[in-house]
């Protein structure tokens, strides 16, 4: 498994500590379009492994970082670099434009 998992306890620990950028993905376990994107985002992980992190955050357990970055629809994905959001994608989207979209931020 590529991608860390997150909590509301880990999650500013972790973003702000990482020496890459954290893409996390806000999801739940009801939700279609972030199932469809998970094996997306382990690919990326995979590919992309030391010049980006996947991290996973389930907002039906996190509501506190959930509401502090106004997530209203799911899936987010969420790119954070040196523990400010970058750049905000709503959506399942494809693999080749989700990559197309992450790599200025690379």
């Amino acid at each position: 498994m590529a991608t860390v998992t997150l909590n509301d306890a880990t999650f500013d620990e972790h973003v702000n500590a990482s020496d890459k950028p954290v893409l996390v993905d806000f999801w739940a376990e009801w939700c279609g379009p972030c199932k469809m994107i998970a094996p997306i985002l382990e690919e990326i992980a995979e590919e992309q492994a030391g010049k980006i992190e996947i991290a996973k955050l389930n907002i039906d357990d996190n509501l506190d970082v959930t509401r502090r970055y106004d997530v209203m629809s799911i899936p987010t994905l969420i790119l954070f670099k040196d523990g400010v959001p970058q750049v905000r994608l709503i959506g399942a989207k494809p693999k080749a434009q989700l990559t197309a979209e992450l790599t200025p931020y690379l």
